[in-house]
C-alpha cells in the first residue's frame, strides 16, 4: 500500500480535523473530481460510524460524512 502524503494547506494536512469531526489522512497523488484537485482520504470520527471515504482537497474543511451526516458520496482516493 502506498503511503499517504500531507497536503500543502492547513486543512489538507494529515491529522486535520474539521468542524464535523472528519479527519484528513492525506493523499496518494490520485486526481480528485474537481479541476486541479487531489483526492484525500477522510475518516469519520463519530464513535458509531468510522466510515472512510475520499474527498477533494477543496472540500476537506467542511466535509460531512456520507454515511451518518448526509454528506455527498465519497470519491476514489
Amino acid at each position: 500500500m502506498e503511503s499517504f502524503i500531507s497536503g500543502g494547506t492547513e486543512t489538507t494536512r494529515i491529522g486535520y480535523l474539521n468542524r464535523n469531526n472528519q479527519r484528513c489522512s492525506g493523499h496518494r497523488g490520485a486526481a480528485g473530481t474537481d479541476h486541479g484537485q487531489l483526492a484525500y482520504r477522510m475518516e469519520c470520527l463519530r464513535a458509531e460510524c468510522g466510515h472512510v471515504y475520499g474527498a477533494n482537497g477543496t472540500d476537506v474543511f467542511q466535509r460531512k460524512c456520507p454515511r451518518c451526516q448526509g454528506g455527498a458520496a465519497g470519491i476514489l482516493f
